[in-house]
C-alpha cells in the first residue's frame, strides 16, 4: 500500500504546479467524489426523490441557464484564441508553454475555466431528473457528462495549452451553439420561426469531430515529437475522440438531421416515443427533434 501512494506522489509531482491553486484541481479525489455523486444522483437518489412528485417547472431557469453557458462559453473560445490560438500558436502541433509568460498563465486561466464548465453542465442531467425525462439519462449522456469531465481534468492538471487546448476550444464553439439553439428553443413555441438553422447543428457537430480527429495525428508529423508532446496524450486523446465518436453514431442510429415532419413521432406531452433512440425534444408539446447529446462526440486534452 505504501508502494501505491509513493507511486501516485511521484506522479502528481509532474503536475503543473501554476495550477494546482485553482478550484477542483488540488487533488482528483475531490472530482472524482462530486462526478461518483453525479451519478448516484442522476441515476438512483434523484428518480427516487421525484418519483412520488410532479415534474418541476423549470423554464425560465432553463432559459437563462442555456444562455448563460452562451456566453460562458464565448468568453472561453475567445480567450483560447488570445492566449495561443491566434497570437502565436501554430495549429499544427504546439507543446504547453510551461514559463510564467503572462501569454502562458493566460492559457493556464481559460484551460481550467473549460474544465470547471464542464461541472457547471452537470446541470443538464439535473434538470433532465428534476423535469422527470429520465429516458433522456442515457449511456451516451452519462459518458459525456462523467467520464469526459475526468478526462479534460488530467488533461488541464498536466499540460493547460498546447495542441490539447484546440479541441478545447472547438468544443466550446459547439457548444455555443448548442445552447443558444437550447435557449431559444425552451423559450417555447413562439420562438420556432428563429431556428430555422437548427438542421446543421448536427454539420456542425461532425465538422468539429473532423478537425480533431485531423488535429491529434499530427503530432506524429513533428520530429522532435516525444519532446514536446509525450505519445501517451497522442494516444489518450485519439482514443476519447473514436471512442466518443463511436458512441455518438451508435446513439444516433441514422436519425441525424432534425425532423420538421408532423408525422415523426415527438418526445412531448402526450407524444409517442421516438423511432429512433438519438432524439430529444426541444420543448414540451412539440414534435422537433435533435440528435441526443451533440456535444458528446467532443474529445479530450
Amino acid at each position: 500500500m505504501e508502494g501505491i501512494v509513493t507511486m501516485y506522489q511521484d506522479f502528481m509531482k509532474k503536475a503543473d504546479p501554476r495550477i494546482a491553486d485553482y478550484p477542483l484541481m488540488q487533488s482528483p479525489f475531490l472530482v472524482m467524489g462530486i462526478l461518483l455523486a453525479y451519478v448516484y444522483f442522476v441515476l438512483s437518489l434523484g428518480p427516487r426523490l421525484m418519483a412520488n412528485r410532479k415534474p418541476l417547472n423549470l423554464k425560465k431557469f432553463m432559459v437563462l441557464y442555456n444562455f448563460f453557458l452562451v456566453g460562458l462559453s464565448l468568453y472561453i473560445v475567445y480567450e483560447f484564441l488570445m492566449a495561443g490560438w491566434l497570437t502565436g500558436y501554430t495549429w499544427r502541433c504546439d507543446p504547453v508553454d510551461f514559463s510564467q509568460d503572462p501569454k502562458a498563465l493566460r492559457m493556464v486561466s481559460v484551460a481550467w475555466l473549460f474544465v470547471f464548465s464542464k461541472f457547471i453542465e452537470l446541470t443538464d442531467t439535473v434538470i433532465f431528473v428534476l423535469r422527470k425525462k429520465n429516458e433522456q439519462v442515457t449511456f451516451l449522456h452519462l459518458f459525456h457528462h462523467s467520464v469526459l469531465p475526468w478526462s479534460w481534468w488530467w488533461g488541464a492538471k498536466f499540460g493547460p495549452g498546447g495542441m490539447g487546448s484546440f479541441h478545447a476550444m472547438i468544443n466550446s464553439m459547439v457548444h455555443v451553439v448548442m445552447y443558444f439553439y437550447y435557449g431559444l428553443s425552451a423559450a417555447g413555441p413562439a420562438f420556432q420561426k428563429y431556428l430555422w438553422w437548427k438542421k446543421h447543428i448536427t454539420a456542425i457537430q461532425l465538422v468539429s469531430l473532423c478537425c480533431g480527429a485531423e488535429h491529434v495525428p499530427s503530432a506524429s508529423t513533428v520530429r522532435d515529437r516525444p519532446a514536446l508532446v509525450p505519445m501517451k496524450g497522442v494516444v489518450s486523446s485519439c482514443s476519447c475522440l473514436f471512442c466518443s465518436l463511436s458512441l455518438w453514431v451508435s446513439s444516433s442510429s441514422g436519425a441525424l438531421w432534425v425532423s420538421d415532419s408532423p408525422t415523426q413521432p415527438g418526445w412531448g406531452v402526450g407524444a409517442a416515443q421516438p423511432a429512433a433512440p438519438g432524439l430529444q425534444p426541444c420543448w414540451e408539446g412539440e414534435r422537433h427533434m435533435l440528435p441526443r447529446d451533440l456535444s458528446a462526440s467532443s474529445s479530450c486534452c
